[in-house]
């Protein structure tokens, strides 16, 4: 009796490179042949770099089909190498018309990361992507006001959600106000000018703190009177840790509703002190890390190296299993003791003695 054939589907799985050789060892020789080639790793190639403002940089970046596109607000993390290490630090893109991404970025002093990508990546130079996460996106239905607030690197979300907006036509009515010290540190001041003269329902708000003839409030004393009424207003606002916490009590119980992000974790007021045993039963290693501080950034400083990314509690890179002990939360202050659970690295530091499965 002869054999059935085999269903198209099955000779298909037979021939697919995953049947016959492992994902690492495709990517590292199908690199060879091109940069983007992979079994199904997103990556990106750096095609053009230029100014955005007096300390920041915009890279335009072109993905791999493996990339499943990003929506307005969202992040995603990039991994580089530098120095022989690899090293991943989350952005938020604008996606172009061409199907780039935009990624604007200051080059931090002491930051490893933002000084080679702003400085030193040459063009062509290949970079990992991770799909894009997040939640500053717009809702489904938009409200009649929408504000949004943004503070230094706080503007690259804000860009891509006012492009969306732009291109649907400004649906609601839209007011930005950008803090930023001089008129040179400012990013897109152009581009939203021009949705301002395109749009009469969007209004440009420029807070400059440092300017020499009318220096503006910062956020805690900024006068949002002069923005009309905003009990229907949705906010939506990103920047440093301590300016959304600024934003937040200073619009709390004003607005119909409240979203921020905040790109540096803002310290706790009466962050703990002393040290503690954080045993790591992977590793077989036990470290004295400082309480108070972030898992990460203390573990960091002993030379290890774990898995990281946005560094601010969203995309979850860093998550690992605690067997026991009690964290606290550096965002909010609460404590969390149940032991098996998943505790994020970058936002939780260690209040009594741990056990991670690092």
């Amino acid at each position: 009796m002869s054999a059935l054939p085999r269903p198209a589907a099955a000779r298909r799985s037979a021939l697919s490179p995953r049947q016959w050789v492992s994902e690492e060892l495709f990517d590292f020789w199908a690199g060879h042949v091109h940069p983007l080639w992979t079994l199904r790793r997103p990556r990106a190639t750096l095609v053009s770099r230029h100014a955005a403002s007096a300390d920041a940089v915009t890279l335009v970046l072109r993905p791999n089909r493996h990339f499943r596109g990003v929506t307005a607000g969202q992040h995603v993390n990039l991994g580089v190498e530098v120095d022989g290490r690899r090293l991943t630090r989350s952005y938020s893109p604008t996606l172009l018309d061409d199907g780039c991404l935009a990624i604007t970025i200051k080059a931090v002093h002491g930051g490893k990361v933002s000084q080679y990508l702003a400085q030193q990546a040459p063009l062509g130079v290949v970079v990992e992507l991770g799909q894009a996460f997040g939640e500053m996106t717009l809702p489904a239905t938009l409200p009649a006001r929408l504000l949004l607030l943004a503070a230094g690197s706080g503007i690259t979300p804000m860009r891509a959600l006012l492009r969306q907006l732009d291109q649907a036509g400004m649906p609601a009515r839209v007011d930005l106000v950008y803090w930023a010290q001089q008129r040179d540190a400012l990013c897109f001041a152009e581009e939203f000018s021009a949705i301002a003269a395109r749009h009469p329902g969007f209004t440009l708000h420029l807070a400059l703190t440092r300017d020499p003839v009318a220096p503006a409030a910062r956020v805690d004393g900024y006068d949002f009177r002069a923005l009309g009424a905003l009990a229907d207003a949705q906010v939506m606002a990103c920047g440093p840790g301590g300016f959304v916490d600024a934003a937040r009590a200073r619009l709390d119980g004003q607005v119909a509703a409240l979203q921020f992000e905040a790109f540096t974790p803002p310290v706790l007021p009466d962050a703990e002190t002393g040290t503690v045993r954080v045993e790591l039963r992977r590793s077989g290693r036990t470290l004295e890390l400082p309480r108070g501080t972030s898992l990460l950034q203390a573990l960091e400083a002993e030379g290890l190296r774990p898995a990281s990314g946005c560094r601010m509690g969203i995309c979850n890179t860093c998550v690992c299993g605690k067997a026991s002990g009690v964290t606290r939360h550096t965002l909010t202050g609460e404590y969390a003791a149940e032991p098996a659970t998943q505790v994020k690295l970058c936002v939780n530091s260690a209040s009594t003695d741990l056990i991670l499965e690092l």
